[in-house]
């Protein structure tokens, strides 16, 4: 258990079809052939964790110039004046120059844009060993182009990457990476053992939205790297939840969530 406090970091949102995060969400019928398209707004959270040994942040967020970065995945994950990481951190009571680490869930392009404010300093960068190798793999050879999310523009920095390998590691007293293959092969979610109010499982976007978890309603095919993958995961989550008791369980890109989160938590 360690005394620490966490705070978000708003990062704006993206707009983008429901049937990537919900498979099969919005699906034609003999009787309607042709069903209106559910299209929702979805938050990019970033947060901060003070704790006593360092300042960390997880996760850094959409580059704020996407619109001319992604190019064709703009049209299809829409993020209007996404803003600057350094800026977004200021709202919320930080500065760039305060962040003593970095946790990189994974480097998506919603997820890894503001490393940049890291290239050529000493900050670490904890990212887990699969996602490293099947970033580069995917952005830059042409057996990774069935995965476009990644663009070494964001993470192909000066950085001081410290490699997580195993299931489960402690870097930080009552903070633990947690290693969850099923989106993609790397993506790594943290459990942070708080005195007060308890455990908080930050699983990142093994769901994106409750449902994922909640209901074990699959993410969609498009962003799914490994199905059955995905399923060991959540079982382990599910276990994980057990064995700690009462836990917060943090989502991707959940609004409804976020809004409850907004202000004092946890």
């Amino acid at each position: 258990m360690v005394e620490a406090t966490i705070d978000v970091v708003d990062r704006g949102s993206f707009w983008a079809d429901w049937n990537f995060f919900i498979e099969g969400e919005v699906l034609a019928t003999k009787d309607d052939r042709n069903p209106d398209t559910k299209y929702g707004e979805f938050p990019v959270i970033n947060w901060v964790i003070d704790h006593p040994e360092a300042t960390i942040l997880w996760d850094t967020g959409s580059h704020h110039d996407a619109e001319e970065r992604w190019g064709g995945l703009y049209d299809a994950f829409y993020q209007e004046n996404a803003p600057r990481l350094d800026d977004s951190l200021e709202a919320a009571g930080y500065s760039v120059e305060e962040i003593d680490a970095v946790v990189q869930s994974h480097l998506h392009i919603d997820h890894a844009g503001g490393l940049e404010f890291f290239d050529g300093t000493d900050t670490p960068i904890y990212v887990h060993e699969q996602e490293l190798k099947f970033a580069y793999y995917s952005a830059t050879t042409p057996e990774g182009t069935g995965h476009p999310a990644y663009l070494t523009e964001d993470f192909d920095h000066d950085l001081n990457w410290q490699v997580v390998h195993r299931t489960r590691e402690t870097h930080f007293e009552g903070i633990e990476f947690i290693h969850l293959p099923g989106h993609i092969p790397g993506l790594m979610g943290t459990v942070v053992h708080l005195d007060d109010p308890g455990p908080i499982l930050m699983i990142g976007d093994h769901a994106y939205v409750d449902r994922n978890y909640e209901n074990e309603e699959r993410i969609g095919a498009n962003l799914m790297w490994d199905s059955g993958a995905w399923m060991e995961s959540q079982n382990f989550l599910r276990d994980l939840e057990r064995t700690l008791g009462a836990a917060d369980v943090v989502y991707g890109h959940d609004a409804d969530q976020l809004a409850e989160m907004k202000g004092d938590w946890p």
